[in-house]
């Protein structure tokens, strides 16, 4: 069986790397770009860096800042017809996963109008045009959206988050710079870089693995594991770290999928707006002991890469119980809170939220086969 692999036509890597906008928005013709991001970014200055250096080379935009945390259909649809309305001939993607989503999703639909619906873009949409062109500047260092080709959008009719599979979204070029990240507060670092170690973690166990994803997969998790405290501190090597950390970690799950942790953590997103990183990372240690007996040698290799000594020595049972320590001791560390229950979760919801967890598409990748009864007690034991 062939495996594909799909990455950006282009990145840059770096503190200043969004220095090289301007270039790439010259080189290729571009004449105004429309900025998706959100008010909090706008207000926190990050926005304006990107539009000095527009404004400096003689480059038009226009901002569209009405993004928000687990973007909706909703807000698609408002962008959709702001962009349309704008004049510009391409999207420049300014913040964390849910400005660069939607940017995709607005992208999307504005060269696949048959798409307006959004819902129908769910699983993997038979899309036939690329995107309109696509740039993105990740200001979270964890969600990898800048280098995937995958969105997530929450249809807050039906309470459900849907993932899409495109590749058609996936950004051109994307400016991965570390100078964009050292505002984030620490419980945003903390979650984010969980996100970035759930990608790396689900995507070296997923039934689609392979060598090449491996190979990226068990190095970005020994970055994310050396690097994420110092980041969380606001060290700016940690910072920078974790920005390449959570970039290869999107390399390799983009082209191979996820499993459990994702399938269980979007429904929190869309019943409580949970945010994402923060759902997985409570979740993450209790799903990899659920999977442990079904990943093969792959545990000791987690192990050591998080740092864990003497894993050579261990039998598997102890290099696997290892691993799971030691991720759910680096999420104690960064302060991701312990229980579902801290975060909303109510009781009462948890046969339905069990049921959405099941068809949610990243759950099929997952280690080991589940069902709606497993996958309650895995809900409960985190209450």
């Amino acid at each position: 069986m062939a495996n594909r692999m799909i990455l950006n036509e282009t990145s840059y890597f770096g503190a200043g790397a969004i220095t090289h906008i301007p270039e790439e928005v010259k080189a290729r013709g571009f004449e105004k770009a429309f900025i998706v991001t959100d008010e909090g970014l706008v207000k926190a200055g990050l926005v304006e860096k990107i539009t000095k250096l527009l404004k400096d080379n003689a480059l038009s935009y226009e901002i569209f800042d009405k993004t928000v945390p687990n973007p909706t259909v909703a807000v698609v649809k408002d962008g959709i017809e702001a962009y349309k309305a704008s004049g510009a001939d391409y999207i420049l993607a300014v913040g964390g996963g849910s400005p660069i989503d939607t940017a995709k999703a607005i992208g999307i639909v504005v060269a696949n109008p048959e798409f307006s619906d959004i819902v129908s873009l769910e699983g993997v949409a038979p899309t036939k045009n690329p995107s309109v062109p696509l740039l993105a500047v990740p200001t979270t260092s964890g969600t990898a959206a800048e280098v995937t080709i995958n969105y997530v959008i929450t249809d807050e009719v039906k309470k459900r988050k849907f993932v899409c599979v495109d590749v058609h979204d996936i950004p051109v070029v994307a400016f991965v710079d570390s100078e964009m990240m050292l505002g984030m507060p620490k419980d945003l670092a903390a979650a984010t870089g969980m996100d970035a170690l759930t990608h790396a973690i689900e995507g070296y166990i997923t039934k689609g693995a392979w060598e090449m994803s491996d190979m990226l997969h068990i190095k970005a998790i020994e970055i994310i594991a050396r690097s994420l405290r110092d980041s969380v501190n606001g060290d700016l090597t940690g910072r920078e770290d974790m920005a390449l950390g959570q970039y290869i970690a999107g390399m390799g799950f983009s082209n191979v999928g996820l499993g459990l942790v994702h399938g269980m953590a979007h429904p929190l997103g869309a019943w409580y707006d949970t945010p994402h990183g923060v759902a997985n990372a409570i979740l993450l240690p209790t799903v990899m002991d659920y999977n442990k007996e079904f990943t093969g040698d792959k545990y000791r290799n987690i192990a050591t890469a998080m740092g864990v000594s003497g894993v050579e020595e261990m039998s598997l049972e102890e290099a696997r119980d290892a691993a799971v320590n030691a991720v759910r001791q680096l999420g104690i560390d960064v302060g991701i809170p312990k229980t579902l229950t801290e975060v909303g979760f109510k009781a009462e919801d948890v046969e339905q939220i069990a049921k959405d967890a099941l068809v949610d598409v990243t759950t099929g990748g997952n280690p080991r086969d589940t069902n709606v009864e497993e996958i309650v007690e895995l809900y409960r034991s985190l209450l």
